[in-house]
């Protein structure tokens, strides 16, 4: 007997996604701000990021980065990473976070002509809820982020059940915020964009 064919179902293409600069792209652990930094410290990018740009960009999804860093450091933090992408005018200072304003006016640049469809991912809690309050979908960071605040060996140093313990409780903080997903690390951000995409075909919104 003939197997039915199942009806294609048209999963909706992402409008437009929005990064935190330290503690996502660069800087795991969002170490700049506390620390301070000089050209090109902390620049490291973050495990998955180039990765995950890439993929966008061959999807042609717009991005851009935002961060409240002092333009000359978070312009060299950003050093490591593609040209195309490029950081928000908006500084934050104008409407500080959780203000939604740099999250709309990132979107602008852009040319983003909706709200629908944009995701803000971040470790920072305060640009999660400003892009909350900007009536995005938002995704946690939960290792990389301000919130476990450890450079890279000092992550690696903690045993498996230190660090799951300091993810677990950033993660509750995460989603006590309201954000709609929350992963580790930009590794896992392919399969989260696209369970967002799948709850947004089933009429979910943010």
């Amino acid at each position: 007997m003939p197997h039915a064919e199942a009806l294609p179902l048209t999963v909706p293409s992402l409008t437009a996604v929005l990064f935190g600069l330290s503690g996502c792209l660069v800087d795991f652990g969002a170490r700049t701000r506390e620390h301070g930094g000089h050209q090109g410290e902390h620049a490291e990018v973050t495990p998955g990021a180039l990765a995950s740009l890439h993929s966008l960009q061959q999807q042609q999804i717009p991005c851009a980065w935002l961060d409240e860093l002092p333009p000359a450091l978070s312009h060299s933090l950003a050093l490591a990473l593609p040209e195309w992408i490029k950081p928000s005018k908006q500084l934050a200072t104008n409407n500080p976070w959780p203000a939604p304003h740099a999250c709309w006016e990132a979107l602008m640049e852009l040319n983003v002509a909706q709200l629908d469809g944009c995701v803000l991912v971040s470790g920072e809690p305060r640009l999660l809820q400003a892009g909350l309050n900007a009536g995005l979908w938002t995704i946690g960071l939960a290792s990389c982020g301000s919130l476990c605040g450890l450079a890279p060996n000092e992550w690696q140093a903690l045993s498996p059940q230190q660090r799951e313990l300091k993810r677990g409780k950033a993660t509750v903080q995460l989603f006590s915020l309201g954000v709609h997903s929350v992963i580790d690390h930009l590794g896992e951000l392919d399969t989260c964009l696209a369970d967002i995409s799948l709850r947004r075909l089933k009429g979910e919104k943010p």
